[in-house]
């Protein structure tokens, strides 16, 4: 029987059982019959049609990677490190800065010790070709690693160290010695420094230019040495000498810099002009009962200093000549400069006050790589709302004009106070320009006040002029709005090529597609007028004087809007003493900054411990 009349005949006796049930009113139900055995499982139908796809749902936010800190190098103890330098052929130079006398251990790559001013390079390696990862070199645990620079690449050697005199080299030797400075007029030593800071290296050819190194000291000076590399990668000086800077009565304290786009080291003054937010230049400078000049006096006795000859970027033009000639840019102000950094339009220029309550400075040249002539400028700045912590803490940056101006103008003002004396000096009056002049000046008054109305004698009456701007910069730029607040403001960097492939559209990167590039600051201390409670800065006190980095995206024309914090040292912990205050995994006081081409930044220490670190830093 077929499956369809077998299901006909059980519905058929179903229902007629169902007749009958329901016709015996009163009858007890029959007993239940036995279950039927199951069917077989019919065919399976064909599948339906698939309904049509879903929309896309929402993208997540993107996550975070990981910043990175290297530790690259450790310098040996009571050293800070300082003149970082990347070259275009990936050459990493840098300096052990005033290290500790007692040290005395050596190494079998130099088989010199630590125990003086040391300028080197990590030779055997290219920084312009490093991959992602790098392992740390070890804190310094042996009284070994204590005293010699430790790497984590490459090996560090020595390219000379104070007063070396190079007699090897004949007459092209420095038989006064490397970082040696004598006066102008005597001829005498004045001192043996053993602090070189910044270097700058001016290419020739592949493997071979010439080495400029800031020695910071009271006066300063500027090294340059002719050096070459080998197929190995090791390098050998060839010439040595310390520029002449008698034509600009000397200098004062050279401390950081740069080398402009078209080849020529900026040396940076970082005299302390005064150390008071709320003064001019010091009323007691020719005092003759304080005549303390910071050696200065002994440049150029037996006349008297001229405080405002001193405190300004130093061009070194011909920078490759048997003769490079300095040239200081009064126009981009006197302060305690630690380092101008050029632009690739060769018109920008961005300067850094490294004092307590600094100005972040900028200066327009009216032509292409010609500092000469130009507007100096101050940066105001507008913290974020409601926030006060300095990892996450940003500013607002808008720019207050100061005056336009050229050398000779304002050299011609700076001459004025030459023949100042301690004769001249007064009790409680001041040969120099007073606040009140600077502040007739911000006021835009047509005169000088008199002497008897706060005025210096130099000025008193005369027709009003923009000196203040440029000799009196901190308090001209404070009294029209600037912000001038900042503390220790250190080193400022970009890569160039980032720089001109972001914002002027010309492509230098081959490895990438740059569309936004950075300045980059390194702050020593977050403290001070930092975190007074004051003023436009206002942050919290937990960093203090472990110090951070800050960085500023470069927009149309390398204009700065926006400065934001990129990586901060640890809490500081001001219930320990010495190295244990900033952690020695973080940042300790970081001094210079440098940017390399692969958008890491090196960050140099000059902090609480017993080895400061150069650090590689990846902001990504």
């Amino acid at each position: 029987m077929s499956n369809r009349i077998l299901e006909t005949f059980k519905l058929s006796a179903i229902a007629l059982s169902l007749v009958v049930g329901l016709s015996a009113c009163e009858g007890d139900d029959g007993a239940t019959g036995p279950a039927g055995p199951t069917g077989a499982q019919g065919q399976t139908g064909a599948d339906g049609q698939a309904g049509a796809d879903g929309s896309d749902g929402m993208n997540g936010e993107n996550g975070q990677s990981a910043s990175v800190l290297t530790r690259l190098a450790t310098v040996p103890t009571g050293a800070e490190v300082t003149g970082a330098f990347l070259t275009d052929e990936g050459d990493l130079f840098f300096n052990v800065q005033h290290p500790s006398d007692a040290n005395s251990l050596t190494e079998s790559v130099n088989d010199k010790a630590y125990n003086k001013g040391t300028v080197g390079v990590l030779r055997g390696v290219n920084f312009n070709n490093l991959p992602k990862t790098i392992v740390s070199s070890p804190v310094p645990v042996t009284e070994q690693e204590r005293q010699v620079v430790v790497s984590a690449l490459g090996e560090y050697q020595i390219i000379g160290q104070t007063n070396d005199t190079f007699a090897e080299l004949g007459d092209k030797g420095l038989a006064g010695g490397l970082g040696v400075h004598y006066g102008i007029v005597s001829g005498d030593k004045i001192i043996e420094n053993n602090a070189p800071d910044f270097n700058g290296y001016v290419s020739t050819g592949d493997g071979e230019g010439y080495l400029f190194t800031n020695w910071e000291s009271y006066p300063g000076g500027v090294s340059r040495l002719k050096i070459e590399k080998d197929t190995q990668g090791s390098w050998s000086v060839t010439e040595a000498m310390m520029v002449d800077f008698d034509s600009v009565a000397g200098t004062a304290a050279n401390c950081f810099g740069s080398v402009s786009p078209w080849g020529t080291p900026l040396s940076s003054e970082e005299w302390i002009v005064n150390s008071s937010v709320n003064s001019t230049t010091n009323a007691s400078w020719n005092n003759p009962a304080d005549t303390g000049t910071d050696n200065m006096e002994a440049l150029t006795a037996p006349d008297f200093p001229n405080p405002y000859r001193y405190g300004y970027t130093v061009e070194i033009t011909e920078a490759t000549s048997a003769t490079p000639t300095p040239v200081k840019h009064y126009t981009l102000g006197r302060y305690e400069h630690e380092n101008s950094t050029v632009m690739p339009d060769r018109r920008t220029v961005y300067s850094s006050q490294d004092d307590t309550g600094g100005v972040l400075f900028k200066f327009v040249a009216d032509a292409a790589e010609d500092l000469s002539a130009g507007t100096l400028y101050g940066a105001k700045l507008t913290q974020d709302a409601g926030s006060s912590e300095p990892a996450t803490t940003g500013f607002d940056v808008t720019w207050v004009e100061l005056a336009s101006s050229n050398n000779a103008t304002i050299e011609a003002w700076i001459a004025e106070y030459d023949g100042i004396d301690t004769s001249d000096y007064v009790e409680g009056k001041t040969s120099y320009m007073s606040l009140a002049d600077v502040q007739a000046w911000a006021d835009g008054d047509a005169t000088y006040p008199s002497e008897a109305d706060g005025g210096s004698p130099v000025t008193a009456g005369q027709p009003m002029d923009d000196r203040a701007a440029f000799i009196e910069s901190r308090q001209a730029a404070k009294m029209k709005g600037a912000t001038a607040e900042w503390r220790k403001l250190e080193g400022i960097s970009i890569n160039h090529d980032r720089a001109l492939e972001a914002v002027g559209g010309v492509e230098s990167i081959a490895e990438e597609d740059v569309t936004e590039a950075y300045l980059y600051m390194g702050i020593a201390d977050i403290d001070n007028t930092l975190i007074d409670n004051e003023g436009d800065i206002q942050l919290s006190s937990r960093v203090k004087d472990c110090g951070g980095v800050y960085r500023a995206k470069l927009e149309a024309n390398y204009d700065l809007a926006r400065i934001e914090p990129v990586v901060m040292g640890g809490t500081y912990r001001s219930s320990l003493t010495g190295a244990l205050r900033c952690d020695v995994e973080q940042l300790s006081q970081p001094d210079n900054v440098i940017v390399m081409r692969d958008g890491r930044i090196i960050i140099g220490e000059d902090g609480f411990q017993e080895n400061n670190t150069l650090w590689m830093y990846d902001p990504k």
